[in-house]
């Protein structure tokens, strides 16, 4: 270490805080999905042998898989419910990274989400395991932004 710099160590990925317009919604305990791709359109042009052109398509955004205990609250279940009946009810959100001492250091934030699978509880006599829900969101992109 040079003297007189703190080394930064990589942020872990236990640390982090979720947030849903109108949802409170700090409380998950697992986020996948995080991830972006740009589909790759191939042409091949009469005459060129030598190799294929490539393209940028469209970007692709898998749905995000926010998991969290159980509570009381139905505030996704109702908004599953609500998108299941056929109204449609898109929400922007907040994914937020946080250091060892609490503070947000990273940002994604997800656009016009909505539930398309929501998952409850594996109910098992004899485990005193914590019961979760899952809920699956698709959005229509990220934007990952620094503090």
């Amino acid at each position: 270490m040079v003297q007189g710099k703190k080394r930064k160590d990589p942020y872990q990925s236990f640390n982090f805080m979720i947030e849903i317009d109108s949802i409170a919604a700090a409380g998950f305990a697992e986020c996948s999905g995080l991830s972006a791709e740009v589909e790759t359109v191939e042409y091949r042009e009469g005459g060129v042998n030598g190799y294929t052109h490539r393209f940028a398509g469209a970007a692709k955004y898998p749905p995000l898989v926010l998991r969290r205990g159980m509570t009381d609250s139905n505030e996704l279940w109702n908004w599953h419910l609500a998108v299941a009946k056929g109204l449609v009810i898109r929400r922007n959100g907040t994914i937020h990274l946080l250091d060892s001492e609490g503070q947000p250091v990273k940002h994604w934030h997800f656009i016009r989400a909505y539930p398309v699978k929501w998952t409850g509880p594996e109910l098992r006599a004899g485990t005193s395991g914590v019961a979760f829900e899952s809920i699956e969101l698709a959005h229509e992109g990220l934007i990952s932004l620094g503090i």
